[in-house]
């Protein structure tokens, strides 16, 4: 498995979900988005990317490049393998809490679960001796506003909305052997 693709699709995801602010909300319009990634074998080099909601609500509908336009994500149909990804995702939605699919095997483990509002997805691969671990916890507010656009489409300024309402909270995580990438929400404006 290649879990830097999902993990640096997550950030591309979280980068770009703003909110609307009303009078109320001053607080919500504070919201950060933190992408930090620890490269040891870089001699301790890292990176640490913080947006505002704000700004990426702003930012997203202005890139048209590749798959991305007018604040929308293009998934391919090869990417969904011909399943109803709305019609997944209202199942879930309407089931109770729980975990809906675990495969433990030799090289690794995944899990899906519902919990509390969250979508988990939790991913352990051991190739070649070196463990790799993903670990998604997701806002199911955040995961309707994604699909909101309907059709083979993420809307990604939808997502970026919903996750102003949330509060402080562990997006992703992904760690192997060399690198460990963390993406998280909060009020702060650098990352800790």
């Amino acid at each position: 498995m290649k879990l830097a693709f999902p993990c640096m699709g997550l950030a591309l995801l979280t980068l770009a979900a703003p909110v609307p602010v009303s009078p109320g909300q001053a607080a919500q319009s504070d919201r950060w988005i933190h992408v930090r990634v620890e490269n040891a074998e870089a001699k301790g080099e890292m990176v640490r990317v913080n947006v505002p909601l704000t700004l990426a609500e702003k930012v997203l509908p202005t890139i048209n490049n590749d798959r991305i336009h007018n604040g929308k994500l293009r998934i391919n149909q090869t990417n969904v393998n011909g399943v109803d990804l709305h019609a997944l995702l209202d199942a879930v939605r309407s089931a109770r809490d729980g975990e809906f699919v675990t495969v433990q095997g030799t090289t690794g483990d995944v899990r899906v679960a519902k919990n509390a509002g969250y979508l988990q997805v939790h991913v352990r691969e051991v190739k070649e001796g070196t463990p790799k671990r993903v670990e998604v916890r997701l806002p199911l507010t955040v995961v309707d506003a994604l699909v909101s656009a309907g059709g083979n489409e993420l809307d990604l300024v939808a997502g970026v909305r919903a996750l102003a309402t949330q509060g402080d909270t562990e997006l992703a995580t992904v760690k192997d052997g060399k690198s460990t990438v963390r993406i998280w929400l909060d009020s702060k404006n650098t990352a800790d």
